[in-house]
């Protein structure tokens, strides 16, 4: 065994989980910094709710294109140079945002935060599943739910600079972390490959996966389907994601107990992401996905009714556990049914669908919200479009079910 070669499933290659996630949760802040400080931008800019969200679209964009650009890069020259690329681009992006004096030259600047971070996601997702065989939905939903720890880490450390409006030095302060520990951990990841070959313990599990299961429709209508999928899931995920802090303002409970709330939420997405990992190599991706779909829907539901403090807690949790899971789920599925040297360029194709999913989902909340000074229209629409995307999952399951009677 050469030392640059790493066995599925090995110590080397927990590892190197180890260190891809750990890189995933600082990589990922230029994705959920914003949404953090929409309430600070929208009282600097003097903005109505729709348009503090303007930020927020650009930043998710950018995460989309990223995830596409930087996963096509990973398929052909590896890990190294993307993350390189992807780290300058992060700390100029926050350096210069703090330059920003109005919404449009922020929104600009905010896409270019997101693009960066999106190295830190869908790549890494990619890069990981190439490592793990048998524990392939695991490993794959711990990478990705370094992104929701990012997002229930940060609101407590610079919680300070918030409440006090200085969401600038927020952003140095981001940016210093991430150039000091990134480099450490992109030093000890190194550009090392997969070694596949003459591996008794993969060969003998392959024979126990779907890996070689055929879905009986093409690989593009594949693709089409999950994407059109993530797109209606993401919408309705977005509503308590990015609305939950101003929610929690509008109600009287101030700026510390929304991003509390945030918080407790997306600690909830972490363990809902690894639970989801085990469940989906015992039961199969497509049917975790049904499960995590229906929760979710139950979950917005429980925001209409309960709206004091200690329920928005609590539901908030609930719904951070039913969701938090779904979109590694789909990357799951990509890596098991899809070519194996295509899958991070389509992983960053579906993280893109999401992306649209989750701006116009932002975005449409606060258009709703703007409209009917209250957000339970908006919990509607997400519960609607969740319902689709509920069907879309169901008529893949059936697809699946086909393909097993044929294998």
């Amino acid at each position: 065994m050469t030392s640059n070669l790493i066995n599925i499933d090995s110590r080397q290659a927990w590892l190197r989980l180890f260190l891809v996630f750990t890189m995933s949760v600082l990589g990922t802040a230029g994705m959920w910094s914003v949404v953090i400080i929409m309430p600070s931008i929208q009282n600097e800019f003097q903005l109505d709710r729709a348009a503090s969200t303007y930020p927020y679209v650009t930043t998710m964009f950018g995460y989309g294109f990223g995830n596409v650009i930087i996963g096509r890069m990973l398929d052909k020259i590896g890990i190294k140079k993307p993350i390189i690329f992807a780290l300058s681009l992060l700390i100029t992006s926050y350096l210069l945002s703090t330059l920003a004096n109005n919404i449009l030259w922020l929104s600009i600047i905010q896409f270019f935060l997101g693009f960066s971070a999106a190295a830190f996601f869908g790549p890494m997702m990619a890069d990981i599943s190439k490592y793990f065989n048998k524990r392939k939905g695991l490993a794959v939903s711990l990478v990705a739910s370094g992104q929701h720890l990012c997002g229930a880490i940060w609101p407590f450390i610079i919680k300070d600079f918030l409440i006090e409006g200085d969401w600038r030095n927020a952003h140095l302060f981001i940016a210093l972390i991430c150039s000091i520990f990134i480099p450490i951990l992109f030093y000890f990841i190194g550009n090392k490959s997969p070694n596949s070959k003459n591996n008794t313990l993969v060969l003998e599990e392959i024979k126990n996966t779907n890996s070689n299961l055929k879905l009986p429709i093409s690989n593009q209508r594949v693709q089409t389907l999950l994407m059109i999928a993530g797109v209606f899931c993401c919408v309705a995920m977005a509503m308590p994601q990015v609305h939950i802090v101003p929610l929690c303002i509008d109600s009287g409970f101030g700026l510390g107990v929304g991003t509390e709330i945030l918080s407790f939420m997306l600690f909830a997405a972490v363990t809902s992401r690894v639970l989801f990992g085990l469940l989906s190599d015992k039961i199969g991706p497509i049917q975790t996905l049904i499960l995590g779909s229906a929760l979710q829907a139950i979950s917005l539901s429980m925001f209409l009714p309960f709206d004091s403090q200690l329920s928005l807690y609590i539901v908030a949790i609930f719904f951070g556990l039913s969701q938090g899971g779904i979109v590694p789920i789909y990357a799951v599925i990509i890596s098991k049914f899809l070519p194996a040297n295509e899958v991070a360029e389509r992983v960053g194709l579906l993280i893109f669908a999401t992306i649209i999913g989750m701006s116009l989902g932002g975005w449409l909340s606060g258009e709703i919200y703007d409209y009917t000074s209250s957000y339970s229209l908006a919990f509607l629409n997400g519960i609607f479009w969740n319902i689709i995307n509920l069907i879309i999952m169901i008529y893949l399951f059936f697809i699946y079910q086909k393909a097993k009677k044929l294998w």
